[in-house]
């Protein structure tokens, strides 16, 4: 069979002005694509990479034989000073002393004696008053319950919840619904967001939470969210945060299509503002220097949400590359 001729040599051969023409607006497009999916290639290993070197000097927790986080070894160092904390250098791992108890509720209050003490002398920071389980799986139940502020300093793996709010115009053009970060915020004053995300606090199912999140950050009506609401999978990363943690971290995704006339409105204090933007702002966003940046672990999500809705296509230049990265970031807790 004859090798088919790229376009651009077929436009060479036959010299064109039509084709040269539809040449240069196919180079521009390439191009512009090109950028696009590089920079979500940088978005998806900024926020799910560990370098190397870093790699190899975590200090594995666990409790019970079950390994529950990985810390750095400084973190690591301060906690074996405490009684309930015992570390093996030589294996790299840290568990709980007897001292420490063996029920979760035991485990739990000795635990969070000692991170309070931490956060009293500055070493953790952003107090949530929020309990997070330490689990190896999602599923099961906890093996201690820690303060949300403290998971990432023991790189324990959190679960949230993320939504993809959108509305559908009159013409057919799909908007997106953004929230500008409260600048009060502890982490990421003032960056945008998803309209809605969230932790997953201990005791409720994902469900009930984006229902909660939604009333509470965005003004959403209960009813409208169980209406509309689309579970649509999830992503998992790890990378060194702003704080130098190991942020490791679950994330239920989910659609929301809401009514065209429908505005969310601040609530809870959690956010400033809301605003709407086309798929083109959102691909802008992805640069490297935009000067109005996503929360990091946002960009998944979003890239997510693109390759769904068929944004991004085999057609795209280094599309393989774009699922092979974000391949990584499939969902998983183990």
């Amino acid at each position: 069979m004859k090798e088919k001729q790229p376009f651009s040599r077929l436009v060479r051969m036959f010299g064109s002005n039509e084709l040269s023409n539809k040449s240069v607006t196919v180079n521009k497009t390439e191009t512009k694509n090109n950028e696009q999916v590089n920079n979500m290639l940088y978005r998806i290993q900024k926020c799910n990479t560990v370098p190397e070197e870093v790699k190899n000097t975590l200090i594995t927790f666990e409790v019970d034989g079950t390994p529950l986080g990985k810390l750095l070894p400084d973190f690591a160092q301060r906690l074996s000073l405490t009684p309930i904390f015992d570390l093996d250098s030589s294996n790299r791992k840290l568990s709980l002393t007897p001292e420490a108890g063996t029920s979760c509720e035991e485990r739990t209050e000795a635990v969070h004696e000692i991170m309070k003490q931490l956060n009293e002398e500055g070493l953790i920071k952003a107090w949530r008053d929020e309990m997070l389980p330490l689990t190896s799986r999602f599923d099961i139940e906890p093996l201690l319950l820690i303060e949300r502020a403290a998971a990432a300093y023991f790189g324990a793996i959190q679960y949230g919840v993320h939504i993809n709010g959108y509305v559908r115009t009159d013409d057919g053009e799909t908007m997106i619904w953004m929230a500008r970060r409260s600048k009060d915020k502890s982490k990421y004053p003032g960056m945008l967001d998803h309209i809605v995300a969230g932790g997953m606090p201990f005791g409720i199912s994902p469900t009930d939470n984006v229902v909660k999140e939604c009333e509470e950050e965005a003004g959403i009506p209960r009813n409208l969210v169980l209406e509309k609401l689309r579970s649509v999978g999830g992503i998992s990363y790890e990378y060194l945060d702003e704080l130098g943690c190991m942020s490791r971290s679950v994330i239920f995704c989910y659609d929301l299509e809401l009514p065209v006339d429908f505005v969310p409105k601040p609530v809870d204090g959690e956010v400033d503002e809301f605003f709407l933007w086309d798929y083109e702002q959102l691909c802008d966003s992805m640069s490297p220097d935009y000067h109005d940046p996503i929360k990091p672990n946002c960009y998944l999500v979003k890239i997510d949400y693109l390759l769904r809705m068929g944004y991004i296509t085999p057609e795209s230049p280094q599309y393989l590359d774009v699922l092979r990265e974000y391949a990584v970031a499939i969902a998983t807790d183990g």
